[in-house]
């Protein structure tokens, strides 16, 4: 029996290496897997390009990778293109290549080279993912993470979204196929270099062209391009602006001007409204004080309303001048924001811009036109409104009152008690007094309505003469009395007689009638000084005058005894 023999590969083929026979075959293409090659299209079908990259098989790409989703690819027969070769599908088939793995694999090559150099490369932000947005670059995908796209915080990506711009890589892996870029790092970059730029050439008055970056409460931050400046709320426009955020929003572009620049700390204020004509020139002639106008409330405060005359133009309506009789009343019960008004100019300060309105003078002055038509005198009627510690307030229109003071209401009784008689809602007459117009007082009295007895009566006293008196009360100091049942007066108890043993209040009775000289008369308090003793006196100087001489050789009491006699029998008989 024969031994058996054992064939290997190389004597099934006559003893050739199975390699050999393979790379005769099909030469080396199998080599050319995962590499780039150039290879001209042949011809077009509906899905494919067929393409002759110089191998013994003809190879066939995917018409769209040669275009954009959605677009036409612009490809023709005769073109040469870069290709990558993915694999061979069988030993006798076609070969299959990728336009867009061979442009990425290009791009990859560029993209190292610019990360060893720390060059900017050129990328188009396609799409959203987790934590930031996919870029392409030119064929190769990178990450954009969310916080390398500003410098600031972006509200709304899609501007930028398709747009070709720089970045910057910060790493790359090409086993891993991955690369991260910045946006950010170009700008910073960009901006530090703008902001140098910038700071050397800055000067007050400059103009420029800006971005609102963020937005406070007393202003708006401009982006300069590479360096801030704060606009203040004051300095935006030349009329009121509340806050910024009502004529300003973030991102807008607006143009200011340097007002001021400090090259130490690189601080610089900015203003807008300084770019326009400003309203306060020759606003004394626009508004003549006296004038007429008629504007719109824009703010209301505890002390008055502000009115604009014109966009940049404000006068203050002060709470006194917002109406003739509510005093005590804050201005937003009289006016309401944006609410149109009639004013009249009453001061015009252009150093200081400030304008002062009136909101009554529009009216009519009820105290004047009180005035006009009631003449000190006359006589009118109304209601008590209000009693007070110090009188009584009459109505006299609807908007004002007249006041009646304590001491006018009564001839006869002490102000606090005549007050007594009166209660809130009576009727009642007065006659006017005295109008202040300026002060804005009508003075009424009641009493004056009847004629003062008291003061025809005192008009009738002569200081020195001699009354008759009734006692009407004992005090421990005097005695007072009545004089015609209608003037009061005092006489002190030293003045009760010449006598001191008769200077006693207590030996007179309420109701005797005794003779006194008048003193003096205090017409203000309606009240007579008498005295017993001086009259005592006058009579013995008259007695001595009349009865006796110097060289006569009378005594006091003889010519006083003759002078009572004389007296007695001139008196008659009161029995």
């Amino acid at each position: 029996m024969a031994a058996a023999t054992t064939q290997t590969p190389n004597d099934h083929f006559g003893g050739e290496d199975f390699a050999t026979l393979l790379d005769e075959t099909l030469g080396q293409d199998i080599g050319f897997e995962g590499s780039v090659v150039v290879g001209k299209i042949v011809r077009l079908t509906d899905d494919y390009a067929i393409v002759d990259v110089g191998l013994k098989s003809e190879g066939r790409v995917p018409l769209k990778e040669f275009a954009p989703a959605g677009v036409k690819a612009e490809v023709k027969p005769g073109d040469m293109v870069e290709l990558y070769v993915e694999r061979y599908e069988d030993r006798d088939g076609s070969i299959l290549l990728s336009r867009e793995k061979a442009r990425r694999e290009e791009a990859w090559s560029a993209l190292e080279k610019a990360f060893e150099n720390n060059q900017r490369i050129n990328g188009t932000i396609f799409g959203r993912v987790k934590g930031g947005f996919t870029v392409d670059l030119g064929g190769a995908m990178a990450f954009l993470p969310g916080s390398q796209v500003d410098i600031r915080p972006i509200r709304d990506i899609n501007p930028m979204i398709g747009v070709a711009q720089p970045f910057q890589i910060l790493k790359m892996d090409r086993a891993r196929g991955n690369i991260v870029v910045s946006r950010r790092a170009v700008l910073e970059e960009t901006r530090a270099e703008q902001r140098s730029e910038l700071i050397q050439g800055l000067k007050e008055g400059m103009i420029l062209d800006g971005v609102v970056k963020n937005i406070t409460d007393y202003g708006a931050f401009v982006d300069l391009g590479g360096v801030d400046g704060l606009l203040h709320v004051t300095d935006i426009a030349w009329k009121r602006v509340n806050h910024p955020a009502e004529a300003l929003q973030i991102g807008q572009p607006v143009r200011v001007q340097v007002i001021r620049f400090n090259p130490e700390t690189h601080r610089i204020s900015l203003g807008m409204k300084q770019l326009e004509a400003d309203p306060w020139e020759n606003v004394t002639t626009k508004y003549p004080v006296g004038s007429r106008f008629t504007g719109r409330v824009t703010n209301i405060t505890d002390y008055g309303a502000f009115v604009e005359l014109e966009p940049g133009v404000e006068g203050l309506v002060h709470i006194s001048e917002m109406s003739w009789t509510k005093k005590n009343v804050h201005p937003g019960k009289i006016v309401s924001t944006s609410q149109e008004v009639d004013i009249v100019v009453l001061d015009v300060d252009s150093s200081k811009r400030r304008i002062s309105l009136g909101l009554k003078q529009v009216q009519p002055n009820p105290w004047q036109q009180f005035a006009d038509t009631h003449q000190v005198g006359s006589e009118i009627e109304g209601e008590i409104r209000n009693i007070t510690e110090f009188g009584l307030f009459i109505g006299l229109s609807a908007d004002i009152d007249g006041m009646v003071h304590m001491s006018d209401l009564s001839w006869d009784e002490p102000g606090e008690v005549a007050i007594t008689h009166f209660k809130k809602g009576d009727v009642v007459k007065a006659k006017v007094l005295d109008v202040d117009v300026e002060k804005e007082r009508i003075s009424l009295g009641i009493k004056q309505l009847s004629e003062d007895s008291v003061a025809d009566a005192l008009a009738k006293v002569n200081k020195g003469s001699i009354v008759t008196c009734t006692i009407t009360g004992i005090q421990q100091n005097g005695i007072d009395v009545s004089v015609n049942d209608i003037l009061s007066g005092f006489i002190r108890r030293t003045e009760l007689s010449r006598d001191k043993a008769e200077q006693r209040p207590e030996r007179f009775n309420v109701g005797d009638r005794v003779d006194a000289k008048v003193v003096s008369i205090d017409k203000n308090a309606r009240r007579l000084t008498l005295t017993i003793k001086g009259r005592e006196v006058e009579e013995d100087k008259q007695a001595i005058s009349d009865y006796g001489s110097s060289d006569s050789g009378a005594s006091l009491g003889d010519i006083l005894g003759a002078a009572f006699r004389r007296r007695s029998e001139n008196e008659p008989d009161v029995e």
